[in-house]
């Protein structure tokens, strides 16, 4: 049963990698197949077992402005339905509204299942992800739909407003 269980899960890494390296044409400046294989590694890595089957059951699933299903789910959608069906956590539909909601801390504190929050457009929040470690969160990706993202590329790090947790 350990080596079946192995063996899927070897089998769901390879899967993974395949995904993260080929969603979308356009690529965040910097991605590359060493960066995949450091974002499946975060993945092996991920301490809960239904937050790890959460994400490989949404990877790859497309972006789409106000979705929240398999045909299309937007960044702050894909962020509700994990803390909801993960943590049991009710947040609030927009990003915007969910950034009101953690306790703010050092970008490098961050654990697994933090969120955080980037402003791609100005002054204002809208984008969130949820991290996972060393450096990688998952995030509903307008051009590359769900997908497992290095934190530390500077296409992020300029754009990253703040993480946390969510107040209890």
């Amino acid at each position: 049963m350990h080596k079946l269980n192995a063996a899927r899960s070897l089998y769901s890494i390879i899967v993974l990698m395949l995904l993260i390296s080929s969603c979308g044409t356009r690529r965040v400046s910097g991605y590359s197949e060493s960066k995949a294989a450091r974002a499946a590694d975060a993945m092996s890595e991920v301490k809960s077992k239904a937050l790890y089957r959460f994400i490989t059951d949404w990877t790859g699933v497309r972006y789409k402005l106000g979705g929240l299903d398999k045909r299309g789910i937007d960044c702050s959608g894909f962020a509700l339905l994990l803390n909801k069906e993960i943590y049991g956590l009710d947040l609030p539909r927009r990003s915007v509204e969910q950034a009101l909601v953690i306790k703010s801390k050092n970008t490098s504190q961050l654990k697994e299942g933090d969120l955080v929050f980037f402003s791609f457009g100005g002054n204002t929040i809208d984008h969130v992800g949820v991290y996972l470690n060393h450096g990688f969160f998952v995030h509903a990706s307008t051009t590359r739909g769900v997908i497992v993202d290095d934190l530390n590329l500077p296409a992020y790090q300029r754009v990253l407003v703040k993480g946390g947790p969510i107040q209890n």
